[in-house]
């Protein structure tokens, strides 16, 4: 017997079907979690979380905020602009960098969390 799954079959069909109707689409969960395992990285959280306290800095300025080499910043604001948290912009020889809307409500559901003791 596990303690996780019904010993018997006790399906609520009004509820269950209810629900299924208006469940997440698949697609649409892929997306998503790719967007939450992108903030699943330590570094990248951080690097999140100091964009979101600000209205945008570059990779210099990131780097030295979060005290990682640039090279690693670059590399991980990749992966965050790929999901979707973060935008860039060209400003003459920098990169610019800001949260994006749906950065910032991950970010809010993440830090909605109690870490662990």
């Amino acid at each position: 017997m596990a303690d996780d799954r019904c010993d018997l079959l006790c399906l609520d069909v009004p509820k269950a079907e209810a629900l299924r109707a208006s469940r997440l689409p698949d697609a649409a969960a892929r997306e998503l979690a790719d967007r939450a395992k992108a903030l699943a990285d330590p570094t990248r959280l951080v690097i999140a979380s100091a964009l979101a306290q600000t209205d945008e800095l570059c990779v210099c300025d990131i780097a030295w905020v979060c005290e990682r080499p640039e090279n690693l910043v670059s590399h991980h604001l990749r992966a965050l602009r790929s999901a979707g948290l973060v935008a860039s912009r060209r400003d003459g020889k920098m990169v610019m960098y800001t949260v994006t809307t749906a950065g910032r409500a991950l970010l809010t559901a993440v830090h909605d969390v109690e870490p662990a003791q």
